[in-house]
């Protein structure tokens, strides 16, 4: 297959995909169409400029008064840059594809704050889900706990019998999921990924779990130190 074939192969795939995702009219242009997307798809706003020019090239390979005769060959760049733009907006790849599912320590939302604190010593963990009644009940990081020690030194307690007896589930705050903290099932996208971080800017990390729920095993976690090697995905992708 010639590389103004495959240009155009992928040239149609993405306008047809855009079309029915989106629901654009048969008579919008594909410039339009791409510049309308860009603000919903974080994948599309990154190629936009690349997409329109892709336009303009599709109208000069393909000479529509001679029933569509291919009149000009793209060069290998272009087609294979045009061929991962079409792969990343088609089948875009998953997180847990490239991250992996791991077995993610969590926590007893029972367990003391003495025993938290050991356990962060010991490991590398920061973002610790706490579980409660066999659902995700919150996230413990070292934040919360530093916090927590420090409204008990004010309110004059016994800091080493305070965090004996205070027990994890009572410092973590069900307001920190959608601020700091959100939860994404395993068929999200890095794409999908990458927008709640963008969408969220205090967000810490996202868990990712069968089904997207608080009753699911945690599967891995996102965090922003992972944005580096996920946005490396999209470009080898």
């Amino acid at each position: 297959m010639s590389n103004a074939q495959r240009f155009i192969n992928s040239y149609n795939k993405i306008d047809s995909q855009l079309r029915t995702v989106y629901g654009y009219r048969p008579q919008q242009s594909f410039s339009d169409i791409v510049r309308r997307t860009a603000p919903l798809n974080s994948t599309i706003r990154r190629y936009e400029m690349e997409l329109i020019d892709y336009s303009r090239l599709r109208n000069a390979i393909v000479h529509k008064t001679i029933d569509e005769v291919i009149i000009a060959e793209p060069c290998d760049e272009v087609t294979e840059r045009i061929e991962l733009i079409e792969r990343l907006i088609l089948t875009p790849p998953k997180v847990v594809d490239y991250l992996g599912k791991k077995d993610i320590v969590t926590i007893d939302g029972k367990t003391s704050l003495r025993a938290v604190i050991k356990l962060i010593a010991s490991s590398s963990f920061s973002n610790i889900p706490v579980i409660d009644n066999g659902a995700i009940i919150g996230i413990v990081n070292n934040k919360r706990i530093v916090l927590s020690i420090a409204s008990a030194i004010e309110r004059g307690l016994d800091v080493d019998v305070f965090l004996k007896e205070r027990k994890v589930k009572d410092i973590v705050k069900e307001g920190d999921f959608g601020k700091y903290y959100a939860i994404a099932d395993e068929n999200t996208t890095i794409e999908e990924i990458l927008k709640i971080f963008e969408n969220e800017k205090k967000l810490v990390a996202i868990l990712i779990t069968k089904n997207g729920t608080f009753l699911d095993k945690v599967e891995n976690i996102v965090t922003t130190a992972d944005l580096v090697t996920i946005t490396k995905v999209l470009e080898d992708y």
